[in-house]
């Protein structure tokens, strides 16, 4: 079973406040984005929360893009810049690399494939995510906070959540990391997910031969405004805390 979603980006003055959405149906979207930033990064970060946020599932995931420095970023320049410790060709460093190795990292392990779809040409996914990112950055232009959806967690479909916890045991293997690009031009239809499972069985075996700490340790953390956000938008799209959100950093 593939999941199909759209990600885009917008951006009011590029750069300005800008945002960014995914989304799948009505059920499993979510939107963010900063005060001030590019459509590019717009549109890039919309790509990775969305690897973020499916990150525990097993099945295809097609993403479809109306950016094509997106995917010819991901499929095609990206190795070429890692092999030059991201530098472009020209010797200049890559535009964006924090969130393109985000990217690169989320992809590991993945059957992922990306289609490019015209922007504003009625593809119903595309028109969903593009009119939440552009209330996105509305909304950070105004000083409001913007609707961030219900993340992929919530999943009405008993059947394909219970489809999704067979999937995952122990043992079983993950799929090969293959990144692909098709190109399409007419609206694809929408495939039920299942609802994410964050941690392999087997993780859940990890540590316990291992002595208990003595005592939990405090950490304090002081976090910029743009941080604060970033870090809200990864666990609003996980449909999870801010403290479970930094707990999957560790």
């Amino acid at each position: 079973m593939t999941i199909i979603a759209a990600a885009d980006g917008s951006a009011l003055g590029n750069p300005g406040p800008n945002g960014w959405a995914w989304y799948i149906d009505d059920e499993r979207w979510a939107a963010g984005g900063s005060p001030h930033g590019t459509n590019n990064q717009g549109e890039l970060r919309a790509v990775l929360e969305l690897l973020r946020a499916t990150s525990g599932v097993d099945e295809k995931l097609l993403i479809e893009c109306d950016s094509r420095y997106v995917i010819d970023s991901v499929t095609k320049w990206m190795p070429g810049w890692k092999r030059r410790g991201w530098r472009k060709s020209d010797g200049g460093p890559v535009l964006n690399r924090d969130l393109l190795e985000g990217i690169d990292e989320a992809l590991r392990g993945r059957d992922v494939e990306f289609s490019w779809v015209k922007g504003h040409a009625g593809h119903p996914l595309n028109e969903a995510a593009d009119e939440r990112a552009n209330a996105a950055a509305k909304a950070y232009q105004q000083k409001q906070e913007p609707q961030r959806g219900p993340g992929f967690a919530a999943v009405s479909d008993g059947g394909a959540a219970l489809a999704g916890a067979m999937a995952v045991q122990a043992g079983s293997p993950r799929p090969q990391n293959r990144i692909a690009e098709r190109v399409e031009a007419r609206p694809a239809a929408r495939t039920a997910s299942a609802e994410p499972l964050w941690a392999q069985a087997s993780d859940l075996l990890d540590g316990l031969a291992e002595p208990a700490a003595s005592a939990p340790l405090e950490l304090r953390l002081t976090l910029s405004a743009d941080e604060h956000a970033r870090l809200r938008d990864r666990a609003d799209a996980q449909g999870i805390s801010l403290e479970q959100a930094l707990r999957r950093l560790i």
